[in-house]
């Protein structure tokens, strides 16, 4: 899962990976069935996703796809004749990072912990620096390189831990609530960087969201995800279906797909 590998843009075809298929996914822990008989189809350069209610499984399929938790069923990696498994490099991005604010790291100390397999006092000077500050040139915040980590905005911090994620860059990157407490600024500029990458690199990506408006603009597809897949397509079908409205109360839509009405209970 760590094997590196470089990607180009692709034109018209996959550069690697063509598609993720989950087959028949299941997840019990103890006597709780978190996820069961879960079948998604992911092409390559598509932006799936996930919606569905608080404990539904949305964060237990990303941790199953990174080997975090025991499953059932097959993940299948396929390459573009469809017919040979891949062992693909899977990027990260998790909802926040734990940290002591009050530390003197940087965002520079931050890739050295992590991109470096030797001690810091070990590394050549410089070697580690100058791979974080192309990282960071990817998601469009080198100037955040000397930053302190606990002087980051929500937004920043999110774009670093983006800028991890694609090192090496990813054949399948996992977003799991990326813009959780994120200002609207914050919030537009990560999607804008996200949708700048997919039209860069040949990515698949699995986004876990509660944000059906930015759903609506940027996936290609959603996936409602109660314990097993509900219902899957497009953002306009997902959003008018019934299955959808039930589950979280919703009164109704744009014709885009988009929300044009609130959630069971809500003030005006």
């Amino acid at each position: 899962m760590d094997k590196s590998l470089n990607h180009a843009k692709c034109s018209g075809s996959c550069c690697n990976l063509c598609c993720t298929r989950i087959e028949n996914l299941g997840v019990t822990i103890g006597n709780v069935t978190i996820l069961e008989n879960v079948n998604i189809h992911i092409h390559c350069g598509d932006l799936t996703a996930i919606i569905g209610p608080n404990g539904g499984g949305k964060s237990t399929l990303l941790k199953a796809l990174l080997g975090e938790v025991p499953y059932t069923g097959e993940f299948r990696f396929l390459d573009a004749r469809g017919d040979r498994s891949i062992e693909p490099v899977i990027g990260y991005v998790p909802q926040h990072l734990d940290f002591d604010t009050g530390i003197p790291a940087s965002v520079s100390d931050l890739f050295t912990a992590c991109l470096s397999k030797r001690p810091a006092w070990l590394m050549r000077p410089g070697s580690i620096r100058k791979r974080a500050k192309e990282g960071l040139k990817k998601v469009n915040a080198e100037y955040l390189l000397d930053r302190r980590l606990g002087a980051l905005s929500g937004g920043e911090l999110q774009r670093v831990l983006l800028a991890l994620a694609l090192d090496p860059v990813p054949n399948l990157l996992l977003l799991d609530e990326p813009v959780s407490g994120m200002d609207q600024g914050g919030l537009e500029l990560f999607y804008n960087t996200v949708a700048e990458l997919r039209h860069n690199y040949d990515l698949s990506i699995i986004l876990v969201s509660h944000d059906f408006d930015q759903v609506s603009r940027h996936a290609d597809r959603v996936v409602l995800l109660n314990r097993t897949v509900v219902t899957s397509g497009p953002p306009q079908q997902v959003f008018g279906d019934e299955s959808t409205l039930r589950c979280f109360g919703i009164t109704g839509f744009f014709a885009d797909g988009r929300m044009n009405g609130r959630m069971e209970g809500e003030n005006g």
